[in-house]
């Protein structure tokens, strides 16, 4: 089964992020692997060929952070394209990002996280997010459900 590349992709691949909730916290996992190997996010990956985005939450949320989540509300479609130096797409994906609900689970950094934590939504700065993360999450913080 050719499942392309990530990197230099025929076209945009499709990913889910986890955005998960509770109380004024959030988790964030550091990426272990490029394309952001070592920066903080919002734990996800991407979508397997006939799995839904809800399952694809589920699945990447436990296989990241250890957790068992309900996804919700739909915050927000982002794109996320990476350009070489000679301005060649080298990656480009487009993400579906979910507040999600915790059912349980335990916090553990796992598959491409390095690390995870349940950041307050107060010192998101010191984690030095991307700005269009920045936005999701506080969009997220903002949707019931």
């Amino acid at each position: 089964m050719d499942t392309g590349s990530r990197e230099y992709p025929a076209r945009p691949l499709i990913g889910v992020g986890a955005l998960i909730i509770q109380g004024s916290n959030i988790v964030l996992v550091r990426r272990s692997k490029p394309p952001s190997q070592g920066e903080w996010s919002i734990p996800g990956g991407l979508v397997r060929v006939g799995e839904t985005l809800s399952h694809a939450v589920i699945r990447e949320a436990l296989e990241e952070t250890g957790l068992n989540v309900r996804p919700g509300s739909l915050v927000e479609l982002v794109e996320r394209i990476v350009q070489d130096r000679n301005k060649s797409v080298q990656y480009h994906y487009v993400i579906a990002d979910y507040k999600c609900s915790l059912i349980s689970g335990a916090l553990v950094a796992g598959s491409d996280a390095s690390e995870a934590c349940w950041a307050q939504k107060d010192r998101l700065g010191d984690f030095k997010l991307p700005a269009i993360t920045l936005s999701v999450i506080n969009g997220a913080f903002h949707i019931d459900g």
